[in-house]
């Protein structure tokens, strides 16, 4: 496949932010102080119920010359910019992007390596200085000396200007140590160099006075034991951990050197930050008698190579993404910009395992929910609610950052859409096929174009490219499915590409024809030249991994695939997980010898939830506890996983390792299944339908309120309002509408949604400008209000299941006989539909209270904890006409999703009350009622006084 770039994506120059360069001029001379702004209580409106603003902060810049003040903002780090962006604006500087040219460059290095020998440089905070005062205490030439590799890693601006001098540094970060010795050469007056050592010196010594001050400052306990992992470069050979003693009068890196087997620091050469960006954790290894011939050479025309001796060491140029020769030390120890102690914790075999999955998309994830055996990276995007662990976006970008590859390029396209309503006697218009490219972007942040395409009801679908640092193009994911908002489309989209890079890692040593068919299956292309390039180190740790891996099998006497359940214990108590819920479970793993009654532990966790259906955990872990109910227990026994899931979990990965490689093993599963949470009902719905059950409700009632021709609404149970917003985006002859609910909460959502539609836009020429008045009251829809008594149309949208049975004939008898609209719609769930909702996973759990009526269907949850009853067919039309009959209404039958002529009929079933002429003296004799108001306005609109 033909190499292609992005047109799009360009080489960025590096501008320093604000901070950064308020850092660079002033350094601890600059104070920034970030304060939490309360944001004032919303009261825009009369009635309006005060709401609690989001977090706000604000900072404050004192610099020697001046003081600025920030705006307020929603994250700490904005404010800081913006303070400094002030300061720089009041100080006259203005950041630039234009890069030197190589040779300037070249001139800025040496000036940059003259500046930090100078006694100036001493002054300010930097992690070089705390290695020259460790330095001060070495014997003869070794006093005073700093190892090359030091200032190759703690002093980014050398590394940046040496890739203006060549590009090639960012693939060989150890060409850098080259340009430093070849600088310091220029100051042959100034340092000393030497050519059999990495290391630079000032030769005329620091006063006195700052020495001493130095070797103060760098202060450290009498001794110190920091624990490493060594590396060995024989694959053959097992990693292993060594103690590193460091007293006080030694530099570390001389330890290290020791245990590497060299003369002194000079000779060891550090990688770059391994892990997370913040970590302080870094390879040291050997530099061979090649490296320091390599100083002669001509660097500027250097290739993007250097010549080793020795064999590769693949397992630690995988964790660092650099070529390391040799043996090496993978510590976590040094001097860093936070403190000027030196900073050390310890790094063990475990540690290095878990770096090791951490490379991968699935290890990512595993070790973002903190479970390395028992969870799996979930094959499908739901919800983000009901997504555990990292969200697929945050991985993908971590997995680029791990593999040294440009941030992922999100191209997200909105879609009219084109699906239409079941509902009867209204419909969605097909807006045509045509899509809109948002735009390319490398973040994340829904723009204010998607926001209203979301708003008008548009489908999502987004494409994702990786590049290489060269700006390779190396995959390509277009996904074909629509999703209804553009962060869903956006996961799922990043979720495809880590689906198919976990079995690119899994099975890297397949043919490229089987990578591209299994490519084909998650719209993903590949750019097979430029993916070898990238991965090529992994390939030989992997495969090294599956080779051990497969001698560990052999030894395990449980079949490959095999699950052996021992037994579930504990009572039937009918609660039970089904397809979408999320069950959590307590369990224990541990690694079993056969036949020497030896148990060891390797991972626990207390409470784990995980969502069925989407592949969140191994699938034996989910089998079993789909046979579980809340409160039993299972324990079973499988094959072994992969060994360096093992090594990662395990607290003592040497002996698990040494048992593994002996004796005949196993895995031993103990799980609790402790509660179930059941699957939304919007989730459920918004599965199979399109658009939502919620939205052909809408559309139902609004199709009704239109065709009536009505004046004056009232929503029962209005919540969070979700009708009233929709009802301003139509042109209808409503001019007054009025909500009633129970919740203040939903009421307040309510008042907010609705308030910024109106005091925004009602001046101008817009589809609700007959509407002269809203209100929002709050109170029990089962009392009487004679404020609301004969309104043209009232509407009850899937309320009154939340209410007892009794509750909700009585609410079905006090608004036909008391409140009389002309027209009532009332929808509720129809039972028989759920267990097309639910599937055949989930018609387990009989409801609490049965009607005879439902004996011979299947048994099935209702669609919501909340909900106390949920009626049939027959029971909501027994029901509805026996209330018909009894207040002088005539009723029709409806519904939305699914059909009225197919079984189970619609999911969502509607009776449409409609009043009969009254009698003489009827309507006199309910004006004369009592003048009751048992509602509370909690907030009102007028067109007049607004």
């Amino acid at each position: 496949m033909e190499t292609k770039r992005h047109p799009a994506v360009e080489i960025k120059k590096t501008i320093l932010t604000p901070k950064a360069i308020i850092h660079q001029k002033f350094g601890s001379k600059a104070c920034f102080t970030v304060e939490e702004v309360k944001e004032p209580i919303q009261t825009e409106c009369p009635g309006l119920i005060p709401q609690k603003g989001p977090c706000l902060y604000q900072c404050f810049l004192q610099l020697p010359e001046l003081s600025v003040v920030s705006g307020t903002f929603r994250k700490k780090k904005e404010a800081e910019q913006s303070a400094a962006e002030m300061a720089l604006e009041k100080l006259g500087i203005h950041p630039t992007a234009s890069e030197p040219t190589p040779q300037e460059a070249w001139e800025s290095l040496v000036a940059r390596i003259t500046y930090l020998f100078s006694e100036k440089f001493l002054t300010s905070l930097h992690p070089l200085i705390g290695h020259l005062g460790a330095t001060l205490w070495r014997k003869g030439d070794l006093c005073g000396s700093i190892p090359v590799s030091v200032i190759a890693i703690y002093d980014t601006k050398l590394f940046n200007l040496c890739k203006c001098i060549n590009p090639a540094v960012e693939s060989n970060p150890l060409l850098v140590y080259l340009y430093i010795m070849r600088a310091a050469t220029k100051l042959y007056e100034f340092l000393s160099t030497s050519e059999q050592h990495l290391w630079l010196k000032k030769k005329s010594p620091y006063p006195q006075d700052i020495t001493e001050s130095l070797i103060m400052q760098t202060s450290m306990p009498e001794c110190i034991q920091v624990s490493a992992a060594k590396i060995p470069s024989s694959m053959e050979k097992p990693i292993e951990t060594v103690t590193l003693h460091v007293s006080a009068k030694e530099y570390y890196l001389d330890i290290i050197a020791k245990e590497l087997g060299l003369e002194d620091a000079s000779y060891v050469l550090i990688s770059r930050n391994v892990g997370k960006a913040s970590s302080e954790t870094k390879l040291f290894f050997a530099a061979s008698r090649s490296f320091f011939l390599d100083q002669s050479s001509d660097l500027l025309n250097m290739k993007e190579t250097l010549h080793f001796e020795g064999s590769l060491n693949v397992r630690a140029s995988y964790l660092s993404g650099q070529c390391i020769y040799g043996d090496s030390i993978l510590a976590s120890i040094g001097y860093t910009w936070k403190s000027k102690d030196i900073f050390y914790e310890d790094i063990t075999v475990q540690s290095y395992y878990r770096m090791l999955i951490s490379k991968t998309p699935s290890g990512i994830y595993k070790l973002s929910r903190e479970v390395i055996l028992a969870a799996e990276l979930p094959s499908s995007f739901t919800t983000k609610t009901n997504w555990r662990g990292a969200l697929p976006r945050d991985i993908l970008y971590m997995f680029c950052r791990q593999h040294r590859l440009l941030e992922p390029v999100f191209s997200p396209i909105s879609c009219p859409s084109k699906g239409s309503s079941e509902s009867s006697g209204s419909s969605l218009k097909d807006e045509g096929s045509a899509t809109e490219e948002i735009e390319h972007v490398r973040g994340t942040s829904l723009t204010a174009s998607a926001k209203q395409a979301e708003v008008s009801g548009c489908t999502f679908k987004c494409e994702v490219k990786l590049f290489s640092k060269s700006e390779d193009l190396i995959i390509v994911c277009s996904p074909e499915g629509h999703f209804k908002k553009q962060n869903d489309a956006l996961q799922n989209a990043c979720l495809k590409i880590l689906s198919w890079l976990n079995e690119y890692f899994k099975n890297n040593n397949s043919p490229f024809e089987m990578l591209y068919n299994s490519a084909d299956c998650f719209n993903i292309q590949i750019h097979s030249k430029n993916l070898s390039e990238e991965f090529a180190v992994c390939h030989l740790v992997r495969n090294s991994q599956l080779n051990k891996l497969g001698c560990m099998r052999r030894s395990c006497t449980v079949p490959v695939h095999e699950m052996r359940l021992f037994k579930i214990e504990g009572s039937d108590s009918g609660v039970c997980p089904s397809n979408g819920s999320i069950p959590c479970i307590r369990y224990s793993i541990s690694l079993v010898v056969e036949g020497d009654n030896m148990k060891e532990l390797i991972e626990a966790c207390e409470e784990f939830e995980f969502e069925i259906g989407v592949g969140a955990v191994i699938t034996d872990v989910e089998g079993v506890v789909m046979q579980m109910c809340v409160g039993q227990s299972a324990c079973f026994t499988t094959e072994l996983p992969p060994s360096e899931l093992i090594l990662a979990s395990a607290a003592d990965p040497v002996k698990i390792l040494s048992l593994l490689s002996s004796k005949p093993c196993c895995m031993e599963y103990a799980i609790t299944l402790t509660k179930v949470t059941e699957p939304m009902e919007e989730r459920m719905e918004q599965a199979l339908f399109s658009p939502p059950l919620s939205k052909q409700r809408v559309e139902f009632a609004v199709h009704h309120i239109i065709e009536s021709c009505a004046a004056t609404l009232v929503d029962f149970g209005c919540g969070s309002g979700s009708l009233l917003e929709a009802l301003l985006n139509y042109p209808t002859s409503l001019e007054k509408i009025v909500g009633v609910d129970i919740s203040l909460k939903g009421l307040a959502r309510a008042a907010k949604v609705l308030n910024s539609k109106l005091v925004t836009n009602s001046d101008v020429d817009v589809p609700f400008a007959g509407i002269k008045s809203v209100i929002l009251y709050e109170g029990s829809i089962t009392s009487f209000d004679s404020r609301l008594h004969g309104f043209d149309i009232g509407t009850c949208l899937e309320v009154i299941e939340h209410m007892e049975e009794d509750q909700a004939c009585l609410f079905g008898d006090v608004v036909l006989s008391s409140f009389r609209p002309r027209i009532l719609i009332i929808s509720t769930p129809n039972y028989e539909y759920n267990v097309v909702l639910q599937g055949s996973n989930a018609i387990s759990q009989e409801p609490e209270e049965e009607p005879d009526e439902k004996s011979s269907l299947p048994l099935c949850r209702f669609r919501n904890l909340d909900h106390k009853f949920e009626w049939t067919r027959e029971q909501f039309s027994r029901w509805a006409s026996d209330l018909a009959v009894r207040h002088n209404y005539d009723v029709e039958f409806s519904g939305v999703g699914g059909s009225v002529d197919i079984e189970p009929g619609f999911a969502s079933q509607i009776a449409v009350f409609i009043r009969k002429e009254s009698m003489a003296g009827e309507d006199d004799e309910l004006k004369d009622a009592d003048l009751d108001h048992q509602f509370n306005v909690t907030w009102e609109w007028n067109r007049i006084n607004k």
